[in-house]
């Protein structure tokens, strides 16, 4: 099959470098602190406004990881990439307070989150729901639904100007596998109390390599960045956990590495990249503290799911014809870059 073209240097694949050296920063300074985060309630000295009292709300949303998969974590954000993707371009269709992952069938018990893709997503969103729903993702194959917490700036929400959606070959790209339809995973951890307590959050300034678990504040002509890394390991069963996180796990050794026994199957590693026209500080989050849904929860508590609904046929040909086959694609699945 031709080549369609090549990337510029000066594009995304210039901004994978940058922040895989920004990532790199991050994971030297905090891997030799890995360790189990204990399990203890959100306390935060910021104001809890903004929402209504729940009870334990995303308590289980908590994303605490093992040494191992803390290092795993860790090394896999600092993995440069290296012609191995494919992408789909997304956009908000909105906000709620509402998690169909977290907190199913519950209409507003969540805190507000932004959601991307697939344009029917709500409390009741079900497998069947988004793969008979419209999407703004292109590739219109792509029905699956993405969100994160809500950005605020000084109280005001924000919608994002961008949002880029990679599927890239990092663990054991040759025998990397199509997520399975319906497959749901979470990342991040909403309730982390310091930044220690995160290891998925990590922000920056668009054309700097600097990243950091709490906000940035971007200078003026830059736009603030957020890219989240997913596992990339699947227990090969289950298309859920109790916990949401349990059937999945982060594969060991960095790039080229290899799954865990526990979780003997490789899927392609997905990266939210948002862009935010903002620059500046008063940077918040909706997120939950002290019990009650709010708007001023920290960067650190940065986090994201993924409800799995792209057209299977679709998902399979763009993970054989390009991170299987070693090439970068577009959102047509077809080569840019060998």
């Amino acid at each position: 099959m031709p080549l369609t073209g090549r990337r510029s240097v000066a594009g995304p694949t210039r901004h994978h470098w940058l922040r895989r050296v920004g990532a790199l920063g991050v994971a030297l300074l905090t891997l030799a602190a890995a360790g189990t985060v204990a399990d203890r309630e959100a306390a935060d000295a910021r104001p809890t406004t903004g929402g209504p009292a729940v009870t334990d709300s995303h308590a289980d949303h908590r994303y605490e990881l093992s040494p191992e998969q803390e290092a795993a974590a860790l090394a896999l954000q600092a993995a440069p990439v290296r012609g191995s993707e494919f992408r789909a371009n997304c956009a908000s269709k909105g906000r709620s307070p509402d998690d169909p992952i977290v907190r199913p069938g519950q209409a507003g018990a969540s805190h507000v989150h932004e959601f991307f893709g697939n344009l029917t997503t709500n409390a009741y969103t079900n497998l069947a729901s988004l793969v008979n729903g419209g999407t703004n993702c292109d590739p219109q194959a792509d029905r699956s639904a993405y969100w994160v917490p809500t950005l605020y700036q000084n109280g005001r929400p924000v919608a994002p100007e961008s949002v880029t959606i990679y599927y890239q070959g990092i663990t054991d790209r040759l025998n990397v596998k199509p997520h399975p339809q319906g497959l749901k995973m979470v990342v991040g951890n909403p309730l982390a109390t310091s930044a220690d307590q995160n290891p998925a959050a990590r922000w920056s300034c668009r054309g700097q390599s600097q990243s950091s678990r709490d906000f940035l504040a971007c200078p003026a002509g830059s736009k603030l960045e957020t890219y989240l890394d997913f596992p990339t390991c699947w227990d090969g069963r289950n298309l859920d956990s109790a916990d949401h996180k349990s059937h999945m796990a982060f594969g060991l050794g960095g790039l080229g590495g290899t799954c865990p026994a526990s979780h003997p199957v490789p899927v392609p590693r997905l990266e939210f990249l948002i862009t935010y026209p903002v620059t500046g500080g008063g940077l918040t989050l909706a997120g939950t503290r002290n019990g009650a849904n709010v708007t001023t929860a920290p960067g650190y508590t940065f986090h994201g799911d993924f409800f799995n609904a792209w057209d299977v046929a679709a998902l399979r040909y763009r993970v054989e014809n390009c991170i299987v086959a070693g090439y970068v694609c577009g959102t047509n699945g077809q080569w840019i870059q060998q």
